[in-house]
């Protein structure tokens, strides 16, 4: 992998691990000569992760849309920083950029970026790791949601397989790298609504 997206919060949320471990990615990222990718903002663990990679002669790049270029508050000292007119065309960018996304902890955009990259997964539109960095267990909540919606009949097993989550950096980058696409089965034998 060249290049990664990171999605993740533009707070730092209440636990000091939560920004050491972005600044920590940043930094591992650059060490690895991964160019970054993520959503350009200054602030929370958006800033941190940035910061983590720009200290340690990383290649970062920001994709902002000009609403958010004030309310987000861009950080001018990235590698490159695209403007974008929606956040459709944010995702979408950020997509083509990248050879895999990793997501930290964050809010209701960090989610949507995340999971509209695991439903072009499970459509067969694209092939990219997708890694879940499940930091002092934010994530617990959603590996229980996913598991029940299987269970429920509104996953299917091969999908939830396909969100890579670990607790550790090294161990997620190292799994994104082996990842293999699964074959999705005959589209999804069982329909469900």
């Amino acid at each position: 992998m060249k290049s990664i997206v990171v999605f993740c919060g533009s707070s730092e949320g209440y636990h000091e691990s939560y920004r050491d471990t972005a600044f920590e990615l940043g930094r591992t990222l650059a060490a690895l000569n991964i160019r970054i990718i993520y959503g350009g903002a200054k602030a929370g663990l958006m800033g941190a992760l940035a910061e983590g990679a720009l200290q340690n002669n990383g290649k970062i790049t920001g994709v902002i849309p000009y609403f958010l270029k004030t309310k987000e508050v861009a950080h001018e000292g990235l590698t490159e920083l695209i403007t974008v007119e929606t956040m459709h065309e944010r995702k979408l960018k950020m997509y083509e950029l990248c050879d895999g996304a990793i997501t930290l902890p964050g809010g209701w955009g960090t989610m949507d970026e995340m999971f509209e990259m695991l439903t072009w997964g499970q459509l067969g539109l694209i092939t990219k790791p997708v890694g879940l960095l499940n930091v002092n267990g934010y994530y617990e909540a959603l590996k229980a949601l996913t598991d029940n919606m299987v269970q429920e009949g509104f996953l299917n097993e091969y999908v939830n397989q396909t969100l890579i989550i670990s607790e550790s950096i090294t161990d997620l980058l190292e799994r994104m790298e082996a990842y293999t696409a699964p074959e999705a089965p005959k589209w999804i034998t069982k329909q469900t609504t």
